[in-house]
């Protein structure tokens, strides 16, 4: 008698939809890319990429080996308020960025330096899944520019720090740059840029 159902091991679907995924985003970008197509393409079904990944945020955070998932982390962060965000952001920011789960985001970080698709693809994600949730916990009218901000302004401190290694910025610890930084941010976040 044959047994059914799925075979024991690795069936290499997971790295199917990976590697399926990383091609539909660089031609279709992250909004125009589905869990369909992409299921489509690794010749799954929809249900396994919804069981690997769970959505399509969680698909793009794997396939571009993004450090963290916005959804899980940015609630713990806003959950506090709008008070002391600006230096909870920045240490956090900090601590994945110089923490080996930056590493590939450096990477990423570089790439869409070189690369229109890339950066394409990155604003996308950002601007739904992090400045757009950032917007919604500060409000206002200006909310999105605010965010924006915030984002502008972390990444240019990577930049310099891991990119350009500009001193002494490059060799600053935590706290000095979360003294230096959170203000700034705070000004953005509490709506006085």
């Amino acid at each position: 008698m044959t047994r059914t159902g799925r075979r024991p091991g690795n069936s290499g679907s997971r790295e199917a939809i990976l590697a399926a995924a990383r091609a539909q985003f660089a031609q279709y970008g992250y909004d125009g890319a589905t869990l369909r197509g992409i299921a489509r393409a690794a010749e799954v079904d929809p249900a396994l990429v919804r069981h690997y990944f769970g959505s399509k945020e969680g698909l793009f955070v794997a396939a571009l080996e993004f450090p963290v998932d916005p959804a899980k982390v940015l609630p713990g962060l806003f959950g506090q308020g709008v008070d002391g965000l600006g230096e909870r952001l920045v240490r956090f920011f900090l601590e994945v960025w110089d923490g080996p789960e930056g590493q590939p985001f450096l990477a990423l970080l570089r790439s869409v330096a070189a690369s229109t698709e890339a950066a394409e693809m990155l604003r996308q994600f950002v601007t739904r899944e992090v400045v757009a949730r950032l917007a919604a916990v500060i409000g206002g009218e200006d909310a999105p520019l605010r965010a924006s901000l915030v984002g502008s302004h972390l990444v240019g401190v990577v930049m310099m720090r891991h990119v350009i290694h500009l001193e002494p910025v490059a060799s600053a610890d935590h706290d000095e740059l979360v003294r230096a930084i959170g203000p700034s941010i705070q000004r953005y976040l509490s709506g006085t840029p």
